[in-house]
């Protein structure tokens, strides 16, 4: 790699080394694209240095790119210098993962925010990695179809970095994560090549699949420009059982006896006591169910079949113990009754602790045990545990809630109630993330949850892609001092 004579990952600061870096930075973007997309004002850094996990670091410029030929130009221009790149989209990941941790250019495809088709006959969307899920979902739904893949901020993450981290949501137990929608991508590589893999077609075997490897690879491969997504038909019709159970064990229970009875909802979401709690101090007693383990079961489908099956799954609920069960049909109404679920994370932000949110998957069958195991972090380490999530496929948030969080001694106490976690879920054969990533955050467990062959080809796979290591650098693959 030829040298370049600016100077890159220097530490936070505004000394005179570092303002003439970033000017210098300037100039030459600005030179290459033009004044309109390129920033290095004191806020604009700020805001591009972070997302909503505790790390920040700042770039020494924001790129706002509006095509996929400026995102070439950009890499093409930083591979030839090492300048490291970090794409971002919304900013809302909970990992570090747009953090750009060794400084150079953040990316931002967030002007590259257009829907370019929406098809139903041949079932696709084409769209570009700015576009905000939500919108995505109410344009299709207006059509009459439907993109299900529901991450619960949809109404300010964008499909670009759904993508790069395979979002999911509580849909995800009866119609996938996000891999499970995606036909075709337009892929700018580090060396500032376009890949064009996959296509419109619902099926399609030609050679590797290509778009299946930048899925969720966390902008170390390769910045995705556009996205050819699968559509299906909306289901006209839509229920919700909200039922609540005197503990969690009854609940998780309940979970398995739904399953095997047959049902396969569009979602099934559980909640513990302190999260129960936490959202009755937040929103108000006569808001929340009583009990110490919660259900929102989910259906959808034609209105004559949603309507019996609801009801025949509320009668064998209330047979499994349920001390409170409330039927909703419609979307409104529906709505009405996940209004909870949807507040969980704020209610437990205003209880004033740090909550650290842990999205771990375990298999289906370790509920109670999770429970029982997070009741045990919590005598052991004087933290309360909440856990709430995706019942239907284990993927459970579960989140430490700290007070004095910023105190040294505190976070290094916490941290080894994170290890103990998370040694725990791998041994019971869970993931230590299912859906927000690895980034920054959990960096620090990645050579625990990864064999050695694991991380050897993930190793491979970025120096093939990546050479000179200017994409999403710091990060857990290929990270240098």
């Amino acid at each position: 790699m030829p040298p370049h004579p600016l100077r890159f990952g220097v530490p936070n600061g505004l000394d005179a080394i570092t303002v003439s870096v970033i000017m210098r930075l300037k100039e030459e973007l600005v030179q290459l694209l033009g004044p309109d997309v390129v920033c290095n004002d004191a806020e604009t850094l700020a805001v591009h240095s972070t997302d909503k996990w505790f790390a920040s670091h700042l770039p020494e410029a924001v790129v706002f790119a509006q095509s996929t030929e400026q995102v070439s130009q950009v890499l093409a221009f930083a591979n030839a210098r090492g300048i490291p790149v970090t794409p971002r989209g919304g900013g809302v990941g909970y990992v570090g993962g747009c953090v750009p941790a060794r400084g150079g250019i953040a990316l931002s495809l967030a002007r590259m925010n257009r829907i370019k088709e929406i098809h139903p006959a041949d079932g696709v969307a084409v769209v570009e990695p700015g576009v905000i899920t939500g919108e995505l979902q109410a344009a299709v739904r207006a059509l009459g179809w439907y993109y299900p893949p529901d991450p619960a901020s949809l109404k300010e993450c964008t499909l670009g970095g759904n993508i790069a981290t395979n979002a999911g949501g509580p849909r995800c137990l009866k119609y996938g994560v996000t891999r499970s929608y995606l036909l075709g991508l337009e892929v700018v590589l580090a060396s500032g090549e376009v890949l064009r893999t996959g296509g419109r077609t619902h099926k399609n075997k030609t050679g590797f699949d290509l778009v299946g490897l930048f899925t969720g690879s966390e902008g170390l491969l390769g910045v995705v420009t556009e996205a050819t997504l699968r559509l299906i038909p909306l289901p006209p019709a839509r229920a919700t059982i909200s039922a609540s159970f005197a503990t969690f064990a009854q609940a998780a229970d309940a979970v398995q006896q739904v399953l095997n009875a047959g049902y396969l909802p569009a979602a099934l979401e559980i909640a513990d006591a302190f999260t129960l709690r936490s959202a009755r101090e937040y929103l108000g007693a006569t808001l929340v169910p009583e009990g110490e383990g919660h259900l929102l079961i989910d259906l959808d489908g034609h209105a004559e079949s949603v309507q019996s099956e609801t009801r025949a799954l509320a009668q064998l609920v209330r047979g499994l113990g349920a001390v409170s069960l409330r039927e909703a049909f419609g979307e409104a109404d529906c709505e009405a009754l996940w209004e909870l679920r949807r507040q969980f994370s704020q209610s437990l932000k205003a209880t004033g602790l740090t909550k650290l949110n842990e999205d771990i998957v375990v298999p289906r069958g370790r509920l109670v045990d999770l429970a029982e195991f997070a009741a045990g972090l919590r005598e052991k380490y004087g933290y309360p545990v909440a856990c709430f999530g995706h019942a239907g496929d284990g993927n459970i948030h579960t989140n430490i809630m700290a007070a004095d969080y910023d105190r040294p001694e505190v976070k290094e106490r916490v941290g080894r109630a994170l290890d103990e976690l998370f040694t725990q879920v791998l041994a019971w054969g869970g993931a230590i993330t299912g859906e927000h990533g690895i980034g920054l955050a959990k960096a620090r467990w990645w050579e625990q949850a990864a064999s050695p062959v694991s991380r050897s080809v993930h190793a491979a796979l970025k120096k093939a892609l990546d050479p000179n290591g200017i994409l999403n650098p710091g990060k857990f693959v290929g990270a240098t001092p």
